[in-house]
This record gives structure tokens, sequence and C-alpha cells, in this order.
């Protein structure tokens, strides 16, 4: 299926992949329509363009010869550099069809006569290297066009997530009229000198906290080739690009050569989300000249600064057409200023830095979730009294010039950024300072409303958190780590399902984590990761996430291909299962809970036992997981595999109960020989069926109640909400929120990874709550596989009125009620064309209709 994308408000695509092609073998598309010699003769422009060289190489695209991978023809492979490539293409018309297929290692960004058209490729690792698929027609015409990319290598400061064969980049035609543009030794190709690294500097940057994202970005305006997309310009130092293999799409071994370490394959996700936002104040302001403002015309933009945006010159560093702006705010030749801008609430964006003048000056941009006392406390996150900003900087050396704009090539997260700028000779004038917001473009479709302000507050918040922590793949932070974990995944994809709707970064992801799986069977606790890291227990949670999707959409196909998966980290585990009938020793890193309570026997999140042997947690866990199986192989057509899982499941639970139960004080023990009682065991009790039916509701109880037990964090509080549900229970859920409205007073706009101090500012495992406002308050859930029917079973607790919306594969889910007297309930229940279901109340159950219906019960 191929799904054309049209421009948006201001008249350009976003990223430029106007066409994703999610098909398995690119060659099977209409796009490979194939232009016959006769039609390429009489097109008006083909006297102008000349055809690539056929020398044998295999055909792909619609008939097309193969492009051939390009790279500098000196550059080292794997350093850092940035590198510009660009082709000129001379044609008599402008054409109504001009289909590429573009990608690279690491990243670029692609225009077309100066017009930024794409940006990518999305993430993922080399033997499943992504394309985008763009159309560059309308960015073309009559005469002589330039195509030019930026292509960087991180080099050995590459973020985890990074997989890397080498610098490359490849342009590709859709058919032998776009041939023309096949990447080649007729491109050309420039280093780009003026970029070095900026590395973050774990003790002076970020307080010794662990950090896998990209390094800061020093640029010296004087030695940047400006204008190097928009006119040729062969006096620069530009040369003949080197080839370095030809293409190879994945699972066609007869296409590209050996050396060629990636294997492509089409972009599955809509292209990221970039559009303007604004900082809100200037917190404080040193060193400016007396009477300066400092917030004059260069933080508001003087209402003329998005213009460059509609003229799409979005490149790093492109100079674009400016008209005439304000004066902005000027520092004085030798001087050292220092403003503060705060941008309200934490966001993405790539920073833009528009200078005049300032030879010899020097910028420095340093990005920061919170400000930080003399304690190393964050505190209110509003607050900048006695506090300072450390974190990832950038360096901008301006170099002269007028009108120069300065984009950083990977976007920041930040609430509070610190301009310092040191000039000498010569003043430098700031036309403005903004950021270009990115992200997944998640569309929030869900809604939700009380009778309880805060929970509004609290909505926003989370639903923040979760944007952040969305781009080409989930986000456990997109300050720290920019690394997609199953752990928090698995959260992020119910939230993603829930308030957009939208399954394409949710299928992703399982893809993902499937294909990181080792032969032993587990999956790679974080995945695309070029740093290979495993944490069993986040196995087991992939297959609940498999489980998830399988639920909540009708696409049995898709999760018949992971159940070899499922079954693999299954079987891995089945092979741990000792006499005990319990899991007896796990290697690596057992993971459960970041739990406040380590000095009670929690190490580095693992419960007692799950290294040396007999973890109640980790069995239980892995009981979770084979239920959810078993439904899954029944449902799918292996009946004797899911009566396998069940058995194991059973037989799990009942050595955990014969182990671990204490009669006295009615909980589980986190391990046979063990004095410690926590939470997760024994929510993990009720969620896997080792507590029966009648038991439940009384082990919740205490779960609650009894302040001893190793507490369950933030991230983990979601199995508890779960298990309060399960247990008859989901009265409580509201009450059981406190924790985020305090995250609210705290000052916090997204949701933080622990309870303080934290490292990180943003983690979407926390953001749960609007996954739980919605389908366990308003109690809207799947009753069957697929979605295909609904069980709606509102907890509105202390709640006298709520509302809201669930969207649903075939439309949207709208819930409105409200409370009648002290048990009764009334309001409205609206499904989907062809969706049916039940309503539940007070241990009553009436039956749901497609269309709008009273309840009154």
């Amino acid at each position: 299926m191929n799904t054309d994308r049209g421009t948006d408000e201001r008249g350009y695509f976003p990223s430029g992949s106007v066409r994703v092609h999610p098909r398995p073998y690119p060659c099977s598309s209409v796009s490979c329509f194939c232009w016959s010699l006769l039609a390429l003769l009489l097109s008006p422009f083909a006297s102008e363009v000349t055809l690539a060289q056929d020398t044998g190489a295999p055909r792909v695209f619609g008939g097309a010869p193969a492009a051939s991978w390009i790279a500098h023809p000196t550059a080292p492979p794997d350093a850092y550099g940035v590198f510009h490539f660009r082709r000129t293409l001379d044609l008599a018309a402008r054409p109504d069809r001009f289909v590429v297929h573009v990608s690279a290692d690491n990243r670029y960004r692609l225009f077309v006569n100066g017009r930024q058209v794409s940006s990518g490729p999305q993430r993922s690792d080399l033997t499943h290297w992504r394309y985008e698929t763009v159309e560059l027609a309308p960015y073309l015409r009559a005469g002589r066009n330039v195509v030019a990319a930026v292509v960087w290598n991180w080099g050995p400061h590459r973020p985890v997530a990074q997989f890397s064969g080498r610098t490359a980049f490849l342009l590709q035609g859709d058919g032998e009229r776009e041939a023309a543009a096949n990447t080649g030794p007729e491109w050309r190709v420039l280093p780009d000198e003026a970029y070095q690294p900026l590395p973050v500097r774990a003790r002076e940057d970020l307080r010794y906290q662990y950090y896998a994202a990209p390094p800061g970005e020093q640029v010296d305006g004087a030695r940047y080739p400006w204008g190097w997309e928009l006119a040729e310009d062969s006096a620069r130092g530009w040369v003949a690009a080197g080839t370095v293999g030809r293409i190879q799409l994945y699972g066609v071994a007869e296409y590209g050569t050996p050396d060629v370490p990636w294997q492509l394959v089409p972009r599955t996700i809509p292209p990221m989300e970039e559009a303007p936002v604004r900082f809100a104040a200037v917190r404080r302001a040193h060193g400016l000249p007396q009477g300066a403002r400092a917030d004059s015309g260069f933080l508001r933009g003087t209402g003329d600064t998005f213009a460059p945006l509609s003229a799409g010159t979005l490149a790093p560093l492109s100079a674009g057409t400016f008209a005439p702006l304000s004066a902005g705010l000027v520092v004085p030749a030798r001087t050292t200023a220092v403003l503060l801008l705060d941008q309200s609430h934490l966001t993405n964006a790539y920073p833009v830095l528009e200078t005049s003048g300032g030879a010899g000056s020097t910028v420095t941009l340093t990005y920061a979730e919170a400000l930080f006392d003399s304690a190393g406390r964050k505190g209110n996150r509003g607050e900048i009294e006695g506090k300072e900003i450390r974190g990832v900087r950038d360096i901008i050396r301006p170099g002269g010039g007028t009108r120069r704009r300065f984009q950083t090539l990977w976007f920041r997260t930040y609430r509070y950024v610190q301009l310092a700028v040191q000039t000498a000779d010569e003043p430098l004038r700031i036309h403005d300072l903004y950021g270009i917001f990115t992200g997944y473009p998640l569309r929030e479709r869900a809604r939700f409303a009380s009778d309880l302000p805060w929970l509004a507050d609290m909505w926003a918040m989370n639903w923040r958190g979760a944007r952040l922590d969305a781009w080409e793949t989930y986000f456990d932070t997109p300050y720290y780590e920019q690394l997609q974990y199953v752990g928090d995944t698995r959260i992020q994809a119910l939230i993603s399902l829930y308030v957009s709707g939208d399954d394409r970064l949710a299928r992703q992801a399982i893809e993902h984590f499937d294909a990181s799986r080792i032969p032993e069977g587990i999956t790679a606790s974080r995945y695309p990761s070029a740093l290979a890291q495993y944490i069993p227990p986040f196995s087991l949670v992939y297959v609940a996430m498999v489980h998830d999707y399988w639920m909540h959409r009708d696409d049995p196909a898709f999760v018949r291909r992971m159940l070899p998966g499922v079954r693999g980290v299954l079987a891995w585990y089945g092979r741990h299962v000792d006499s005990t009938g319990m899991l007896g020793p796990v290697p690596w890193w057992n993971f459960v809970d970041w739990t406040s309570d380590e000095r009670h026997g929690w190490q580095r999140g693992v419960p007692p036992g799950a290294e040396g042997g007999h973890s109640v947690t980790v069995t239980l866990q892995l009981a979770y997981a084979l239920r959810r199986a078993a439904e899954m192989e029944a449902a799918l057509g292996q009946p004797a595999e899911g009566a396998r899982d069940r058995a194991l499941a059973d037989s799990l639970c009942a050595a955990v109960r014969a182990r671990s139960w204490d009669a006295r004080l009615r909980l589980f023990r986190d391990a046979p020989d063990s004095a410690l009682y926590s939470q997760q065991t024994n929510v993990m009790a009720v969620l896997a069926g080792a507590v029966p039916a009648a038991e439940r509701r009384a082990l919740m109880e205490r779960v609650l109640s009894d302040t001893t037990l190793v507490p369950a964090s933030y991230y983990f509080s979601y199995y508890v909400f779960e298990a309060l549900r399960e247990a008859g229970l989901a009265d409580r859920y509201v009450e059981r929120l406190a924790p985020w409205r305090g995250m609210l007073a705290l000052g916090l706009t997204t949701t933080p990874e622990t309870p303080e101090p934290t490292r990180s500012d943003s983690h979407a495992w926390s953001a749960h709550p609007n996954y739980g406002l919605l389908a366990t308050v308003l109690g809207v859930r799947p009753a069957s596989a697929g979605f295909r029917t609904v069980r709606v079973a509102p907890a509105l607790g202390p709640l006298r009125r709520a509302e809201g919306r669930v969207p649903h594969p075939r439309g949207d889910i709208d819930v409105r009620l409200e409370r009648v007297g002290a048990s009764g309930v009334r309001g409205e229940v609206t499904l989907p064309a062809g969706v049916t279901g039940t309503f539940e109340w007070g241990g009553r159950r009436v039956p749901l209709r497609a269309g709008q219906q009273r309840i009154e019960m």
C-alpha cells in the first residue's frame, strides 16, 4: 500500500517523504513503473538529461540501473565528519513525476534547489537499513537544478542507538528517467571543515549521569561553505565522489557487493514533525550594556522569523533569503554577556541562531531540563534563584557575515537554554534564537475530563512526556539516552494506541525487538543499540507487548510472524527452570524495577534470587508472559503450544505458592529464603494467576497498606494499577495518582524517571496514567482480540463526573458518565460502526451496540 502525503500548512512536505512505501519488496510497488526507452526519448526534457550508463549492474526500482553508495574518496570511513554532496540536473521542462529513494550512514538532509525535501534515514540496524521515498517533482524546474545533501557521521562519538557501516550516501532513481540522478562518480562531495564534535563531559556537564545520546557541536561560521546547496561552486574543493558499492535490497542476494553492509528496506513511519517554537522569557541576564533590553526583538522574532520556514531554508547553516528585521540584541565588542532563556516547558527542538557580524566572537548554548542548586538538587523546576545550568552544549563561532543562520544537525532537549556570548573586536548582532520542535507526529485524538481539575494538568504533563519520548523510535529519555527499551516501550505503545490511535511506531518497536534476539532466544533490552545489553525480564515484557498489540489491532498475520520469537524467549526461560519448579540462576542483568529501597536488598533494580536462583518476582513474570502467549497460540492455530504454555504457568505458580507464601503475613516473599517482601512480587502474583480470585482483593489491600514492603516505582506502578483492577479495586485508581499531583507541584512539565532525586525529567514510562484514565477509570478495553468487541467497565472512584474519547481502529469510542446517588451511574456511550460490546457497573452487565446509546444503572 502506498500512502501519498500532502503538503503541510507551510507549503512544504515535512521532511519531504511524500510517499512512504511500507512494502516488503520495493520492486513490487506501483512506483516501480518502468518507463520505456521510447517514452523517455519523447519526453520534453529527455534531450537534456544524461542517463546513467548501464555497466551491467543489476536493475532495481522500475528497471533503473542500480545506484552506487558514495563517499568522499579519501576521508576515513568511520571518523567524525560532515560532508556536502550535490549533483546538477539540466531539465528542458519541469517533470510531473521524479521519485527517488534516499539513504545515508549515519544521517542526511536532502535539498532540491535550496529547499529541504527529506531527512533520515529512519533509525534501524544494518540488516534493515531504511530508505526514504521522495517525490522531487514539486521542487524541480526547467533549466538547471541542484540536488544536494548534507551527510554526517558522528564517528567515535556516535550515540549508542546508532548502527553504522561507514560514512556513505545513496540516491536511487525510481525508474529510468529518475536514474539520471543516481549517486555515482558524477556527484561531487565537499568535506565541511567548520564542524567539530563537542563531547559531553560526564562530570562537568552531567554530574556523572549516564549519557548515550549524540555529542554537542562546534561550528565555525568563517569556515562554513555558505550556499553550498544553492549553486555550483567548484573553487571550494569539491571533488568527484568515490563509490563504495552498489545498492543492496534486503533479501535480494544478486544485488550489491560483499563490502556493502546495508540491506535496504523502505521507511515504515511518517516523517518527523518540524514546527517552530519560541522561548517564553528571559529569566536573567548579565553583561549587557546599560539600557539594553534582554527581551528585545531577537526573542520574539519580530514577526518575520517564520518566513524562512515557508521558503524551505531549513538546512543547517543555510544562508537562505531574509527580509530586513529589527536590530535584535547587540552585544558590544569585547563583552561577555550571559542570558538564561526559559521555554516554560520541556521540548525537543533544533536550536536556530541568526546573527550578523561578530567576527572572532563565540556563542555557547547550554541546554538543561532543569537548573541545579549548590548541592546538586533540582527542586521546583520553575525556580531559578541560587541555581546554575549544566548540560549538553553547542559552540558557535559566527565568523562575521550578514544574516547567517545556524541550525544544529541534531535536536536538543531543554526547558532552559543559557546563551553565553564572548565578543572580540566586532559587535555581534543576534537577530533571532528559537527552536524547531521535532517528534513523531502523534495526534491527540483521545480526551479525558472530570470534576477533578488537576487531572487535566496531569494529562497534559503526561502527554507532553509521551510526545518527547517518541521520535523515529520510542525513547527512554530524549536528553540522556534516546534508546528504545522494552520496559518503557510497552507502556509508551499503549499510550500511543489509546491517545493517538497510531500503531505504526508500536509495530516498528515490536519488529525491532524481534530482530534483536540472540540465537539463544531472548531479545536485547533495548534496540536499535550498537552496544548490546540484555535484561531477560524485559524479554518477558516483550511477550506481553506482542499480546497488547494482538488485543488492540485486528492484525493476526503480523502477530503470527512474531510468535516464533515469542516461543524463543519462553524456551530460553524454560531451560532455566530447575528442580524446584522455579527459575534457577539466570544470567545477564535481571532488572525488574528502579525501587527506592535498595538498602533492603534490591540492587540495581534486581530482586533477591534473580541471579543466584529462585526469584519469586521473575518466576511470576515468566508465568505472566506464558499466560499471554497461551492466549495468542490458542487463538492463532497452535492449541498444543498454548496448552504447554498454560501448563508451565500453572506449575510455576504452584511452586511459588508452595515455597514462598507466608501464611502468617499472607504475602509472598521475594525469594523462598528471603526476608524481603515487595509490592512488585505480590502484584505479579495477582497478575500471573498465582492468587485465587477470591483472595486477590485482600492481598492487594495489604500491598497498598503495608508500608514495610519494597515500594514500586513510577514505572512499575503501571503493574500495581493493573493488579488493582484485576482484584476488583479499580475504584482506588484515582486516589493512587497522588505522586503525579506531586510532580505538578514540583513544576515538572513531563514525567520523571524516578522520584527525586531523578536523573531524567522526561521518562514516558511514568506517563501511563493517561492510559489508565481511559482504560480503567472510563473502563474502555478490548473484550476480544483485535478490539473486535469492547468492554466498558468504568471505575470512577471519587469522581462524580467523567467523560472522554478513545480512538478505535473503526472510529472513536465516546463515553460520558455521571454518578447518580451513592451507587448509580447514567450517561451515554457511543461505539463506532460495526462494533458491539458490553457496559458493566456494580455487578450488572448490559449489551452495547454500534452508535450512541443512553446508559442508566
